[in-house]
């Protein structure tokens, strides 16, 4: 923790915040994260729901292609991530969902 922050020194992300409430506030609800380790970042998680994940990426404007793709969990996991510049912060979009089972060899569709 830095322990030279103020709560003022928060103000970009937490503005960021508002206006994203202000503008959006009709889609899915994200966990949010603030950190005094990135005082300019904003991070909004999605957990089991990448629709919700997509939906903000899209009214954002961050294109599919600035998304990366990678599985944690031995691959149960999928997670995508996504970052762009908005209103002087850093917007971190983190989506978190399941890698759907294999179809067994022979099962029928």
């Amino acid at each position: 923790m830095n322990k030279g922050l103020t709560l003022d020194d928060l103000a970009v992300p937490l503005r960021v915040l508002r206006l994203l409430v202000t503008d959006f506030g009709h889609l899915p609800a994200p966990e949010i994260f603030v950190s005094t380790i990135y005082p300019d970042r904003l991070e909004l998680r999605f957990h089991d729901d990448l629709s919700g994940f997509e939906l903000w990426r899209d009214v954002l404007g961050i294109v599919p292609d600035a998304v990366d793709y990678r599985e944690q969990g031995g691959g149960r996991t999928r997670v995508l991530k996504a970052s762009a510049a908005y209103a002087g912060a850093v917007l971190v979009l983190i989506g978190y969902g399941d890698v759907p089972a294999p179809v067994p060899v022979g099962a029928a569709a």
